[in-house]
């Protein structure tokens, strides 16, 4: 396991360590596939694709399936999170279980260009309610917490996203300015930089970056950074470049990209979740001030309506 990973999820079998839960696994899979070598993505592909098959199968057995050697199948079990591959298998069970029982579906096929439109909607529906799902399993509460603790307490908040991700970081920052706080969306990496280098320690800088490689969200991250601010990174690569910047890490998931569904509708959905869950975070700890806040807003935009 490399160092990175092990500062992301803890040693397996470390103090506090708790395997994550059988519904985690799937986004475990989706969120580390990309950062593994050739050989482990067999392996965790085939656990998240057939998690019956794989639980009755013996280290041996998982390892002549996928091709690849016992130790690659016990490195895999480690780096989503398992002490070894008999914790691995018992998940898988559990997993399938839940499959059998109704609450975990299987996942569903790609959108197909000839499609009925209300297997369209279906399709789209099952995908969003899974990738939020995931989302949900993965989040690391403990990170969650001490990024609330760090916006609520926040002398100014500054949030960089482009694209897709420039239009979550918006949605948060008018969230945080309903509720009386101080705070700023930018998409320009330019204006992004220079207002990053004026943030000092009680701001707070939040990079939102599906990939956690884009490289306009990352510099004034890493200016915020170096300046001192508490920095959140909301990314689905939670080895990404982005997170070597950042205090707090929220990992969000996202389902299979294809040629009708790139990549950016799903992320979008699991980076709305993350910025809910901050938001109602903050509003609570803050709610002697918001709730006065978000009442003068309703009224001053029921006002406007008359």
């Amino acid at each position: 396991m490399t160092q990175d990973v092990k500062e992301i999820f803890g040693s397996p079998g470390g103090p506090g360590y708790a395997p994550p839960a059988p519904a985690a696994l799937t986004a475990k899979v989706r969120t580390l596939a990309p950062s593994m070598t050739r050989s482990m993505q067999r392996v965790a592909e085939a656990v998240a694709g057939d998690p019956a098959g794989c639980a009755a199968l013996t280290v041996t057995g998982l390892a002549e399936l996928t091709g690849t050697s016992e130790a690659t199948v016990v490195r895999t079990a480690r780096l989503l999170g398992y002490p070894g591959y008999r914790d691995l298998r018992l998940a898988l069970a559990g997993l399938a279980a839940q499959q059998q029982s109704g609450r975990a579906p299987a996942l569903t096929t790609d959108i197909a260009v000839d499609d009925p439109i209300a297997d369209v909607v279906a399709k789209l529906a099952y995908d969003e309610q899974q990738t939020l799902a995931d989302t949900a399993a993965g989040l690391d509460t403990v990170q969650l917490g001490a990024a609330v603790a760090a916006l609520a307490g926040a002398r100014r908040t500054d949030v960089y996203g482009i694209g897709a991700s420039g239009l979550v970081a918006q949605d948060l920052t008018q969230k945080l300015l309903r509720i009386g706080l101080i705070a700023h969306a930018h998409s320009d990496p330019h204006l992004a930089v220079t207002n990053a280098v004026q943030l000092r320690s009680g701001d707070v800088a939040i990079a939102i970056t599906h990939s956690g490689s884009t490289g306009d969200v990352i510099e004034p991250l890493r200016a915020a950074f170096e300046h001192g601010a508490t920095t959140v990174a909301i990314t689905g690569r939670p080895d990404g470049p982005v997170t070597q910047y950042a205090d707090h890490v929220l990992t969000t998931s996202t389902s299979r990209e294809s040629e009708l569904r790139p990549a950016a509708m799903s992320s979008r959905t699991s980076q709305l979740l993350v910025v809910d869950c901050l938001f109602i975070g903050v509003a609570q700890r803050t709610y002697e001030t918001a709730a006065p806040a978000l009442a003068a807003s309703y009224e001053a935009l029921a006002h406007r309506h008359r």
